[in-house]
């Protein structure tokens, strides 16, 4: 009996050291080492992200999905519908997740208090994402992100692959993040290393740091996380990034990273508590060897700082390198090119700018500083932040128009700079301000490209087994190629038909895919066009019907394997149908502006605010697009705040249902034919309502809007709900 006992006993162990592999299901709790079998688990989630489908905690763990798919949101059609968290680790030590592969979360993976964590070789793609409200003519103020709080968990309001909090010394490698909004996300995290990932493709963040120190990240592939542009129209970025730094981030390394074509490449900010104190900031962080090229705002954004930036690529951006109240800053061996702006700092103190290459910038190094600060930064007024102490020293200007403004500064010293084909570095030294130039020359031929790194000057050695994640030769490059629609930004794994431009009935359209054959098979409002078959890349030329409301064409596609944008995959061969659709409905809006008053305050007398719109406007207009964003007061003799806006169109409909989106700040209603339709009554930052409604025949909308502090801003929108919406 007693060999018995021992053998139930070493068969009790091994069951809790290694569980047996089977389905997992919503609450399991995972306390031993698991592999699960190579399927797909259709398990949704709830609303708090509080409670994961799997809950993983304990010492020692390996859960391996060994490919296997954990997919929520089962009952959602569409990303910003996603909700739930997939996996919960918490209070733990030493636990790897690998080989999964979570989608349809609000959040993918979620680990709170877990010391050497690591995630290997994952896919948390096509989670939770928005729907984009910026349009091709116009951005839309509802879009823009904003991660400046984030102690209490904040950021998780917009979803992501991936948070960590407090989980030092995590190592995240070979994972893959696409089509979400999000990438991975930490917070309180140290001393971790993250590299070889690929995180591209997505609305918000690659990766983002909070009082996150010491880590290193190196090896990544974040190219693409952008929002807020169109080509020609604005290069707003909104707040995406393709690396972000916030609050008290210091001591970390980013290297050898590729994170071109997002809003900013590298975006760094001191934190809320330094712009109140006066004090800290992210500093001394390593930001080495990178490519943040085309960015539509900037390559490196670098803030109320200290910190070290050489040997980065910075292409097509509208700043190379905006380094605001910047101090004690080493920026050296860039190579910066067809920038704006390639090094702007604004009250910057005690930097050295060296060694860098700018070539067909506008202006080469802008140096300035404001007249006044803005009265509620502590930072301004617990210290000095008058721009001084600089040296520009042997940095190379080749068709920069302008190497250097520098106004409202002291004590510069420039020199050993070279220019070629560029105005020279005249003499400005002036013993007032503390200018010395010495030295500069202006070359009779081009530079040669930068030599290698000498083995005794600063050198960040790559990892060993390092992928080499920059963007190859021959991939799609350029602000050109950075197309948003409402899910998010173009990937190239799909057929798209784009418009680039319009000249009065005639279209262009820019088509991309991948390699096969498209034809189209139909079109609506149309008066003709061409050609009707082809390859990708290719231009389409149409002309629409006067008069016409509507123009739509629908095209087929056959070729090489599709993934579309939700990551749904066809394979080679099979037909994939894609259109092009665009409603321009024409109204003649009447607008009128007052300013209101305690006696007429839309939130507490409310039939006085409305009775305004009876009396003589203090401004008054027509457009045909309804879409207003106010930094200021809205016209003569109207106030920055406290202003009210009236706007009515009437028009003529075809049957059918509307969807209309409405974005606002601050209140709004909306009516129909003196219905109301959308109540959103109250002092807020921009917000979308959007509502669906039968229409047909002669309608009447009407808007009432007010203004209660801050910035203002107020747009329309409408189209037709097709099917496939």
């Amino acid at each position: 009996m007693k060999w018995l006992t021992l053998l139930g006993l070493w068969a009790a162990l091994f069951v809790s050291c290694t569980q047996k592999p089977s389905a997992p299901f919503f609450g399991q709790k995972i306390s031993a080492s698991v592999t699960f079998p190579a399927d797909t688990f259709r398990i949704n989630g709830t609303d708090s992200l509080r409670q994961g489908v799997l809950i993983i905690e304990g010492d020692d763990i390996v859960v391996d999905f060994g490919g296997g798919v954990l997919i929520g949101s089962t009952d959602q059609h569409t990303p910003d519908g996603f909700y739930g968290l997939g996996i919960l680790i918490k209070n733990s030590k030493n636990v790897t997740l690998k080989n999964a592969r979570i989608h349809g979360f609000k959040v993918a993976v979620r680990a709170e208090n877990v010391t050497g964590l690591r995630l290997e070789d994952c896919d948390f793609s096509y989670n939770y994402r928005p729907r984009l409200r910026s349009v091709r003519e116009r951005e839309d103020l509802s879009d823009w992100l904003s991660f400046h709080e984030n102690d209490h968990d904040e950021w998780l309001r917009y979803g992501m692959a991936v948070y960590l909090k407090n989980c030092d010394g995590a190592v995240v490698r070979g994972v893959h993040i696409t089509g979400g909004q999000n990438g991975l996300m930490m917070t309180g995290c140290s001393d971790g290393l993250f590299y070889n990932n690929t995180i591209q493709f997505n609305s918000g963040v690659g990766l983002g740091l909070y009082r996150s120190s010491r880590n290193r990240v190196f090896h990544n592939r974040l190219d693409w996380n952008v929002r807020g542009y169109s080509h020609g129209f604005y290069r707003r970025g909104q707040d995406s990034a393709g690396i972000l730094v916030y609050e008290q981030s210091h001591d970390n390394v980013f290297a050898y990273n590729s994170a071109t074509h997002s809003g900013d490449g590298f975006f760094l900010w001191a934190g809320q508590s330094t712009m109140e104190s006066g004090s800290g900031g992210c500093n001394g962080n390593i930001i080495y060897g990178n490519d943040f090229s085309h960015a539509p705002t900037n390559g490196i954004e670098i803030t109320f700082s200290s910190n070290r930036v050489f040997q980065n690529r910075l292409e097509e951006c509208r700043y190379g390198i905006w380094g605001g109240y910047s101090h004690d800053t080493e920026i050296g061996r860039n190579d910066i090119r067809n920038c704006d702006f390639g090094i702007a700092i604004e009250h910057g103190q005690h930097n050295t700018i060296f060694d860098n290459r700018f070539k067909d910038d506008s202006i080469g190094i802008q140096l300035w500083q404001r007249a006044e600060q803005p009265a509620d930064w502590g930072y301004a007024q617990k210290r000095d932040v008058s721009g001084r102490d600089y040296r520009i020293i042997n940095n190379r200007f080749s068709g920069v128009a302008r190497p250097l403004d520098i106004r409202d500064t002291r004590a510069v010293r420039v020199t050993q700079n070279q220019t070629f084909q560029s105005p020279p570095l005249s003499n400005f030294s002036d013993p007032k301000r503390d200018w010395h130039f010495s030295g500069n020359t202006a070359a009779r031929t081009d530079f040669p490209p930068p030599e290698t790194t000498p083995a005794d000057s600063f050198f960040i050695e790559k990892l060993p087994d390092g992928q080499d994640a920059f963007l190859p030769e021959g991939h799609p490059r350029g602000l050109s190629y950075i197309l948003v629609n409402e899910w998010g930004p173009y990937d190239f794994r799909y057929p798209v038909i784009w418009l680039r431009t319009i000249e009065d009935n005639r279209y262009v359209l820019l088509l991309l895919g991948p390699h096969g054959n498209w034809k189209c098979v139909g079109g609506r409002g149309l008066k003709s066009f061409g050609p009707k078959t082809g390859t990708f890349p290719a231009t389409i030329i149409a002309e629409k019907l006067p008069g016409s409301d509507e123009i739509g064409l629908d095209l087929e596609f056959i070729g090489e394997a599709v993934t579309d944008q939700f990551g749904r995959q066809y394979p080679r061969g099979t037909v994939f149908p894609f259109s092009f659709y665009r409603y321009q409905k024409e109204m003649i809006w009447s607008v009128k502006w007052y300013a209101w008053d305690e006696t007429t305050d839309p939130l507490k007398n409310e039939s006085a605010f409305r009775q305004l719109k009876n009396q003589k406007p203090q401004k008054s207009e027509t457009t045909r697009d309804l879409a207003y964003t106010w930094w200021r007061s809205p016209g003569a003799g109207l106030p920055a705040d406290n202003f009210a806006t009236f706007a009515s169109t009437t028009v003529d409909m075809a049957p059918g249902k509307y969807r209309i989106r409405i974005t606002s700040d601050d209140g709004l209603r909306f009516y129909i034919d003196g219905e109301r339709k959308i109540d959103h009554w109250d002092i807020h930052v921009p917000a979308t309502d959007e509502i669906e409604v039968e229409l047909g025949g002669r309608h009447t909308f009407e808007i009432e809007h007010f203004e209660g502090g801050g910035l203002a801003t107020l747009s329309f929108a409408i189209e037709p709900v097709r099917q496939h919406q």
